[in-house]
């Protein structure tokens, strides 16, 4: 019970912190969209229902813009160039109205999540937590003892959820790679212990201080969900925590030292990462059961509270983060604008490298899916997401 307190405190001290920083004191800030999902009458363990999209208040002729937009391609194979998408799924009312793949994917294909993994971390750290196997509130050295040393024991899971441990970590990628912390964690020095790399970056802030996205801090999350398992039942956690219970068929890669690496390489059909948006769709609720503590879905979609404390760098205005979530606002009170001024507001997703997108939008009961393989950054999810709520009738 307390630590289902302390997560609704913290929901609420987001929410709270959100009104009163904004500019003009402030009517005008956003807040966090309430969590009301309506009752269902089925739940997609098994596999989606399907229904027409108009008989779901989607109008057809505006999905065909949506899907003309995802699906029309403008550049060429070799160059891998222009829209390169893969796979789609809609779910609206919890049905699913509409579902396209291409290029040799279909509805059995796994294609890989690159960071929405990092959003089912989050759902396994959130297990952990109702479980009280964890308080995400504690050092996390209690879970991961390498951080056991000075200048890190202050670091705690909540730090690292909000991409706010202070570690120093470089998220440069394939246009940058000789200076680039997470190619080396993914691909080189690091790769045999991706946890253990990050933990032994240098300190450059404060934690809690300072939002930097890293894939490190994710890392680390799921090594510190070890903590008091043997190696067989941590081998099973994401199949016994999550994937069977939401009847999603995966495969999760893991380090050498076998740490899933939370940060990349998770990999399922585009139905079945639509079946993980919809428990969050449903504030952390499955079949009738509560698999997320109560406030847990609210943590994670509300803006880290270190962006208050942030000292403003280049890729800070890129996205707003929550607790390994993307959310779809801008961040006032330091200014912050949305990338995505034509998305619902309450909008948030789980989002990785080359356009994987799990959208989850409560005021329009939408799950949204797209895979893709973007290479040249032609992919507008702003776009996206404008057409999506221009389909929306009612």
């Amino acid at each position: 019970m307390r630590q289902i307190a302390m997560l609704l405190c913290a929901g609420v001290a987001g929410l709270c912190f959100w009104t009163a920083c904004g500019p003009g004191g402030d009517a005008q800030a956003p807040q966090l969209f309430p969590l009301s999902p309506p009752p269902r009458s089925y739940w997609p363990t098994r596999d989606w229902q399907i229904s027409a999209p108009e008989t779901e208040g989607i109008d057809p002729a505006a999905l065909k813009k949506l899907s003309d937009y995802l699906f029309t391609r403008s550049g060429d194979e070799q160059n891998r160039a222009g829209i390169r998408t893969d796979a789609v799924v809609l779910i609206r009312n919890g049905k699913l109205v509409y579902e396209q793949y291409a290029r040799d994917f279909n509805a059995s294909s796994r294609h890989n999540s690159w960071s929405v993994a990092k959003s089912f971390v989050n759902a396994l750290a959130g297990r952990a937590q109702l479980q009280g196997r964890i308080d995400i509130d504690q050092p996390a050295w209690r879970y991961y003892p390498p951080l056991n040393t000075p200048g890190k024991r202050e670091i705690k899971l909540r730090h690292l959820l909000n991409m706010s441990s202070g570690l120093s970590f470089q998220e440069e990628y394939e246009f940058a790679p000789l200076k680039s912390t997470v190619v080396a964690m993914l691909y080189t020095s690091g790769h045999h212990d991706m946890a253990r790399f990050t933990g032994e970056q240098e300190m450059r802030a404060t934690p809690g201080e300072y939002v930097y996205y890293s894939s490190g801090d994710t890392n680390v999350v799921m090594a510190a969900l070890h903590s008091g398992l043997n190696d067989q039942q941590y081998a099973s956690l994401p199949w016994d925590e999550l994937f069977n219970p939401l009847g999603i068929q995966a495969v999760w890669e893991t380090d050498q030292v076998g740490t899933f690496i939370g940060s990349s390489y998770l990999y399922m059909t585009a139905r079945d990462y639509a079946k993980f948006g919809f428990l969050y769709l449903n504030d952390g609720v499955w079949e009738g059961k509560r698999l997320l503590p109560e406030g847990w879905v609210d943590f994670s979609r509300t803006p880290a509270p270190g962006y208050a404390t942030t000292r403003p760098y280049d890729e800070l205005e890129n996205a707003v983060y929550g607790a390994q979530f993307h959310l779809l606002v801008g961040y006032p009170p330091t200014g912050i604008p949305s990338k995505y001024p034509d998305a619902p507001e309450d909008a948030f997703m789980a989002k990785g490298h080359w356009g994987q997108v799990v959208a989850i939008i409560p005021s329009l009961d939408i799950v949204l899916v797209r895979l893709g393989d973007d290479r040249d950054g032609n992919f507008d999810l702003n776009q996206m997401m404008r057409l999506l709520k221009e389909a929306v009738r009612r």
